[in-house]
């Protein structure tokens, strides 16, 4: 009781099956989460156990990815109607691909203006995870803020789950600031990482909450495998081509604030920043993984801001048990913050992504297997590959034992065109195709990024369509061959290539 400073809350205390029963069917809920950290771990798993007995279907709107088996329950006990921005559940992904549930993949920066706009996505039910209750009913969020602002702003009801297994001293990283509805909206005033400019809480109308919950839950553990000898060389180009751009006089070696999708690749490039030349380093992300914490720890890092902490058990038990020592190195925003346009441009931004596929052009694809089934989706990526300083994509050559190659003729889906995409890195290599003409984008894509097995067989794609003229060679019947040659025979590896790659090379000057 002692989280709870405001006594007009006392009263409303529940169990999380009672709290459940406060959503009805077609309810529109926004719920507190982002990438498994401070989501709802009372409340939602029970309304998709209420779906086992009753017809109940809900659209679920939250931050990012919720943690444990809350997507997959609500999917499989056919309590969910729809689901956005953003997911990574392999039971949810497949109810989605089978048009069991619909689902509407969204920049993360965007949802919150979304809800600014279309009155159709009236929250009816905001569930919020807590930390503890401030004096005046305000809501102190546990390890993630993401749209947790905007959906109390929006919703009918609040639902607030207390969650005591987070220590009180998270009260304080938190930096809530509610921005005004479109047009004429106010000036984010960030103008570095550690920038505070909002309250440590998320005000709300207390009118609105109509359960308080207890619960004693930890997020959902990361699980991150550890480096392999492919993340370490994508780390490595990653970290000689910033080195090169500090010997040219275009960064210092602070760099400039730095930027990390979610995922074992990501993580492992920032893990090489440990052992390299650059220090005094910043961040400005969505979300805190191990290897934020492990620069901390090697006094690489100096701050970092995002919009949640997501970390392996192990990380989890030893920051927060420590949390003090790192407490007022971090901030925790809304996400129409960390991923704001205005502010990642402003700050100059390094953002460093994966995909699941690029082409020989820069296009990248970051959320569809053969164009069609959909994997997790675009998260930030998009915000950050648009407005920053630099944006680099990075995948593997190959997979699937050589069956798969992840650099194509044309990828299968886009998610970011060749105009918001900077730099390109596989295991093999790195292209900087700034400032080059698709011709030239392509040949060093080509010599630079694609695995040995699989460069004649593109060099011979690319000659051929260069023989039909065009700006962006390509030949359509040919251009998604790879995709269905995979599909119908289980690889892209096509043996009979035409071995013209002399000629190109020749011609080209590579």
């Amino acid at each position: 009781m002692e989280r709870i400073k405001y006594a007009p809350y006392l009263d409303k205390i529940q169990t999380p099956e009672q709290a459940a029963f406060l959503i009805n069917d077609k309810d529109i809920l926004g719920v507190s989460g982002f990438t498994k950290a401070g989501d709802s771990k009372s409340v939602l798993p029970m309304v998709a156990k209420r779906a086992l007995t009753e017809d109940i279907k809900v659209t679920v709107l939250s931050g990012a990815s919720l943690g444990y088996d809350t997507d997959a329950d609500l999917a499989k006990n056919g309590a969910l109607y729809k689901r956005m921005p953003f997911q990574a559940d392999p039971t949810l992904r497949k109810s989605i691909n089978n048009h069991e549930v619909l689902y509407v993949d969204q920049h993360l920066g965007q949802t919150a203006d979304m809800l600014q706009k279309i009155d159709t996505f009236k929250i009816d039910v905001a569930i919020i995870e807590a930390v503890a209750i401030t004096e005046d009913g305000y809501i102190i969020p546990t390890t993630s803020v993401g749209n947790s602002p905007a959906f109390t702003d929006n919703a009918d009801k609040i639902i607030i789950e207390i969650n005591t297994s987070f220590p009180e001293s998270l009260i304080g990283i938190h930096d809530v600031k509610t921005l005004k509805k479109q047009p004429n909206r106010e000036v984010i005033p960030v103008v570095n990482s550690d920038t505070r400019i909002g309250d440590q809480f998320i005000k709300i109308d207390t009118d609105k909450v109509v359960a308080i919950v207890y619960t004693q839950v930890p997020d959902s553990p990361a699980v991150i495998s550890a480096p392999d000898d492919k993340t370490k060389a994508i780390s490595k180009h990653i970290l000689d081509f910033l080195d090169k751009e500090v010997e040219e006089g275009r960064l210092t070696e602070s760099l400039l604030p730095l930027q990390a999708g979610i995922g074992k690749t990501a993580n492992a490039i920032l893990s090489g920043f440990t052992n390299s030349r650059f220090k005094n380093l910043t961040m400005y992300s969505e979300v805190l993984q191990d290897s934020t914490f492990e620069l901390f720890d090697s006094g690489k890092l100096l701050f970092a801001s995002a919009s949640s902490i997501t970390v392996t058990e192990e990380c989890s038990n030893k920051i927060f048990a420590n949390f003090e020592d790192y407490k007022e190195k971090l901030l925790l925003r809304p996400q129409n913050i960390s991923n704001a346009a205005e502010v990642i441009s402003r700050l100059g931004i390094i953002g460093i992504n994966t995909a699941i596929e690029f082409d020989i052009y820069g296009n990248v694809n970051s959320t569809h297997i053969l164009g069609t089934n959909m994997m997790n989706g675009i998260g930030g990526s998009g915000d950050f590959a648009r407005n920053g300083y630099l944006s680099i994509f990075a995948c593997p050559s190959i997979s699937k034992e050589g069956k798969i190659s992840h650099i194509v003729p044309m990828v299968s889906h886009t998610d970011h065109t060749e105009h918001d995409v900077d730099i390109l890195v596989t295991e093999q290599g790195l292209a900087d195709i700034r400032g080059l003409a698709p011709i030239e984008r392509a040949l060093l894509i080509i010599k630079n990024c694609v695995h040995p097995d699989y460069k004649t067989q593109l060099l011979s794609y690319f000659e051929e369509a260069y023989a039909l003229g065009g700006h962006t060679p390509h030949i359509l019947s040919k251009a998604l061959s790879w995709h269905t040659q995979l599909k119908m025979e289980g690889t892209m590896k096509i043996e009979t290539a035409v071995k013209n790659e002399k000629n190109i090379v020749m011609a080209y000057e590579l």
